[in-house]
């Protein structure tokens, strides 16, 4: 899975918070990606990195000459981070939400 979207998301996370705390000195940089596409970007590299295993371990199920079940074994792992990844990203971003709406105005 491709890190770059997940640390821009993360970055963005952290702008946020630093600007809700009242530091106004990080701004997103000029033409930064918009949060929604690296949320769905993200979301779309687990999703593809989830179907090739599958596809793999399908081949590997046929009797495939090229698939070995190290391959599969190891897509199916890579797979498998990626999403646990993804959900604890996901959970950053609900405690985020969740801090920000416990915020006293």
């Amino acid at each position: 899975m491709d890190t770059k979207g997940i640390d821009q998301l993360l970055s963005q996370l952290n702008a946020a918070s630093s600007l809700a705390a009242g530091n106004t000195e990080s701004t997103p940089a000029v033409g930064a990606a918009n949060f929604a596409d690296l949320l769905k970007n993200a979301v779309d590299d687990v999703n593809s990195a989830q179907q090739g295993a599958d596809k793999m371990a399908q081949a590997f199920e046929v009797g495939t000459q090229d698939a070995s079940v190290q391959d599969v074994m190891i897509s199916l792992q890579k797979a498998n981070l990626s999403f646990q990844t993804m959900v604890q990203v996901r959970n950053k971003l609900v405690a985020a939400y969740q801090d920000v709406m416990n915020m006293q105005v």
